[in-house]
């Protein structure tokens, strides 16, 4: 039945381009930014999970980049180490020279003082973004026992939480303004003499000061030896964020994968898609052209 109010053909074919309209719409959408699900309207469950795996990707750099500023400070701290080694062994050796018969320790004082000095200097200077576990004050509120750097970043069904790499500081510090509990101004030998204030300027060849100066020698060794330690340490800490380092970067880019392969567009899918719509656009266009003119040939029959 032909009638002039109801135009079945038109409403079919106007149908018909609106939908094609919308595919054409959501794949551009696709095309332009280069995603299948940008908002939850377009997959609530993928947007969801790649909404969470992209905090968690925050989080992990956030992470890598404390290791990287983690690394720089123990780096500090091992040179400073491998330095004060250096300088301690000079200072061993003037001492060593001391204890030879006849020997001016006076003036082998002079060049002690200065290792001393430097030994200072070198522990003040190991400084690294405000933090210093060479040269500490125990009695500052501020101060920690504990060094901690963020190692990881771990999401659970309980929660997340921060896993942290740990430097002991009582191992590793040289000088304690406080309570002169470091390597290098802790009591050494039998008197009360340091690393840092030892003097050998009024010993004598006497028997009694041969056997202090022996002990002086053993306790510098000591502290060589405790700073060897520390150095070790430190090194192994510094292997271990560069191997932390390396598997955040790894399972960074593992999560960039998974996220892409949830909301990224298949460009090559999406323009084929977008030329059969064009195609489809144009023919519903003239299918709803052709069927509005259905109506207008009625009026050659009253003709």
């Amino acid at each position: 039945m032909s009638s002039i109010l109801t135009n079945t053909a038109a409403m079919t074919a106007l149908k018909n381009l609106q939908a094609t309209n919308m595919a054409l719409q959501d794949t551009q959408n696709r095309i332009s930014t280069g995603l299948k699900v940008n908002s939850a309207s377009d997959n609530a469950g993928y947007w969801s999970i790649a909404t969470t795996m992209r905090s968690d990707k925050s989080a992990l750099e956030t992470v890598n980049s404390a290791l990287g500023v983690g690394n720089s400070a123990v780096g500090t701290a091992y040179n400073g180490v491998n330095s004060a080694i250096t300088v301690a062994q000079k200072l061993k050796d003037q001492l060593t020279a001391a204890a030879q018969s006849g020997a001016d320790r006076t003036k082998i004082q002079s060049q002690i003082t200065q290792y001393q000095q430097q030994l200072q200097s070198i522990a003040d200077s190991s400084n690294f973004n405000g933090q210093n576990i060479l040269s500490v004050d125990s009695s500052a509120s501020s101060y920690n026992t504990t060094s901690s750097i963020m190692s990881s970043y771990t999401r659970s069904s309980s929660g997340v939480s921060i896993g942290t790499i740990d430097i002991n500081v009582t191992n590793t510090k040289l000088f304690d303004s406080n309570d002169q509990s470091g390597i290098l101004d802790k009591n050494i030998g039998s008197g009360s003499v340091s690393v840092k204030t030892l003097d050998i300027s009024a010993l004598t060849d006497s028997a009694a000061d041969q056997t202090t100066l022996k002990g002086l020698i053993d306790g510098v060794d000591s502290a060589i030896s405790a700073m060897t330690t520390a150095g070790a340490n430190l090194g192994a800490v510094q292997s271990r964020i560069k191997d932390q380092q390396t598997f955040i970067t790894s399972l960074t880019d593992s999560l960039s994968t998974g996220i892409s392969s949830l909301v990224d567009a298949d460009m090559t899918t999406e323009s084929t898609k977008l030329q059969a719509l064009q195609v489809q656009q144009q023919l519903g266009t003239q299918a709803l052209s052709i069927a509005n003119q259905s109506s207008q040939s009625i009026l050659k029959l009253f003709q």
